[in-house]
Parts: C-alpha cells; structure tokens; sequence
C-alpha cells in the first residue's frame, strides 16, 4: 500500500513538473525549431521600402567609441594592447622583402560592453530561453550551441527614434524615469512618429550624451528606460529590434512591481525581439532625422551571447 502511494505521489510530482516546463515557455509564432526571433521580418520589400529613407545620402554611426575607461555592468571590462611582433629593438622585417615594420592588436574583452546587441540567448527565466531552449542544451562554457549572435543575419530595414526626453520636457531623463505605453504613444504621436512591423525601435532618453562623460559612475550605476509595460506594448508591435541610448534599456531602479531587466525577457526570451543598447541616438536627432534606414552587420564569433556593434544609420 505504501509503495502504491508513493508510486502516485512521483507521477503526481512528475505531471506536475511537466506542467510547470510547459508553462514556464511558449513556442515561437515562427515554429518550433525558429532560432533566428525577429531576424524572419528582413525582407527583400522591407530593404527596399528602408532604402527609400535615403534622401540626403549621409550616414551617421549609431555605436560609440569604446575604451578600457569606458564603464560597464560589472564585472565587464576591455582591455586592448598594441604589439610588434618579432620586431623588439627595432628589429625590422626582411622576410617582408624590404625593411617593413607593422603593429597588431589583442583584445580582451567582454562583448557586453559599449554598443551592443544582445542576443536571444542572454536573458531567461526559471532555465529557459528563447523558444523554450533549455539552459542545460545550450549553454557551454565554450560558446552558446544554439541563439548565438553569429547566426543572427544582417538586420537591414526601418529604423525610428522616439524622443522619450523631449516628450519629458527635459534633455537628459533621470535614474528610474520610466515609460510605458501611454507615453510611448503620446510621444510618437507628437513626433509624427508611425512604429511599423519590422522596425528598429530606438528611444532616446539622454542619458549617454548627458551622463557617460560627465559622470561615468553614475551613468551605469543607474538608467531611466522602458518599463514592463511599455516592453511588452512595443512586443505587440512585432519590431524587429528595440534599443535605446542606455546601457541595459530599462530602468535602474526599475519600476514598482517590474523586475530588474525584466523587458528583457519580455523581448528576447517571449518574443524572440533583439535588443541594442547604448545607440547613439542624439547625432541623428539634432539632424532632424527620426525615420531612416538600419543596416547591422554583427562580428560573427561562433557562440556569442552578445556583441560590440557599429550600426550605421543611412539617411
């Protein structure tokens, strides 16, 4: 009798268990198999429709300049040296077939620092990732064997900046200054401002260009940014990636109620959105420009979770 018992009680906790890895996930809208998220909405129309944006031909870099001063979500860091190979007391190269000399580079460093993308295999929730990958299938000490940021294809189509500090009535937003979907609404709205399918989403706050120089501490010890609600209104809208000119997006300290980083399991983990951090958005809008076309085409490092980027912003 006892043995019978127990033996119920293990299947009970086991559907149970079952119920929970069920819940706890959701297939992608693009299949079971999908690791690519969002990077199914570039298009041959999308390109094109992106390249009539082009009306001045100029560019504008939407990544910033990095440095090992350059703060970031600890324990990241960047460190670059400069070295001459073979060449140590002057020694000059013969086997070039002239007197040649040349300088190379290593580079250590975490790729979750400055401008970045972050993959849809950097933020979970209870073990699970995009498309209900689990933690344990996928994440090796030697490189991510599914999500990684190599597999992402170039991401080319609209881009559109909204000015949540305009809209603040300020030009640098505070620490903790959130906003949801009523402000991101009114904001777009004043700014003449349409959010499509496809897009690339990038709000402006401020806070780079008003804080990362100034006062580095203070610039990644805290951020305003997008609040759950407004992640997952901007989700709805099936974007192809949402960024903004903070280092993680979100507010720090979030919102009541919000986790810390929660939007970005709303947008990578639900939604299969990419994210990008740290744009430089304040060049384009003192342009005048708020509409233009995205072009990224990432380093593909086999594996990566995030990495340093340079989109540029043609217009």
């Amino acid at each position: 009798m006892k043995l019978k018992y127990l033996a119920s009680v293990a299947c009970v906790i086991g559907l149970s268990a079952g119920m929970v890895s069920a819940q706890d996930c959701e297939e992608s809208k693009w299949g079971a198999e999908d690791t690519a998220g969002s990077a199914n909405l570039v298009s041959p129309e999308r390109t094109l429709e992106a390249a009539k944006l082009i009306t001045q031909g100029k560019s504008m870099p939407l990544g910033i300049v990095i440095d090992s001063e350059t703060p970031a979500f600890a324990p990241r860091s960047l460190n670059l040296q400069v070295v001459q190979p073979n060449q140590q007391g002057g020694q000059k190269l013969s086997q070039f077939g002239y007197p040649g000399n040349y300088n190379d580079d290593i580079l250590q460093t975490w790729v979750g620092i400055g401008s970045q993308i972050d993959g849809l295999g950097h933020l979970g929730e209870k073990g699970y990732y995009y498309n209900c990958l689990d933690e344990k299938e996928i994440s090796v000490i030697t490189g991510l064997t599914k999500l990684g940021v190599h597999d992402i294809p170039p991401l080319v189509g609209r881009g559109v900046i909204i000015d949540m500090a305009s809209h603040a009535g300020k030009d640098v937003m505070e620490a903790g200054e959130h906003f949801g979907e009523a402000e991101i609404k009114a904001a777009a709205e004043a700014q003449g401002v349409e959010i499509r399918e496809g897009d690339v989403v990038l709000f402006h706050t401020g806070w780079t260009e008003g804080m990362l120089e100034s006062d580095p501490t203070a610039w990644v010890s805290g951020e305003p940014g997008i609040n759950v609600e407004g992640a997952r209104y901007i989700a709805s809208l099936n974007p192809m990636a949402v960024g903004a000119d903070t280092w993680g997006l979100e507010p720090i300290p979030p919102a009541d109620g919000d986790g810390a980083f929660y939007g970005h399991v709303v947008f990578l983990k639900e939604n299969g959105i990419y994210i990008l951090e740290t744009m430089n958005t304040g060049p384009l809008l003192r342009e005048g420009v708020n509409e233009f076309m995205f072009v990224l085409g990432q380093a593909r490092i086999r594996g990566t979770v995030q990495m340093i980027i340079n989109p540029v912003a043609l217009y």
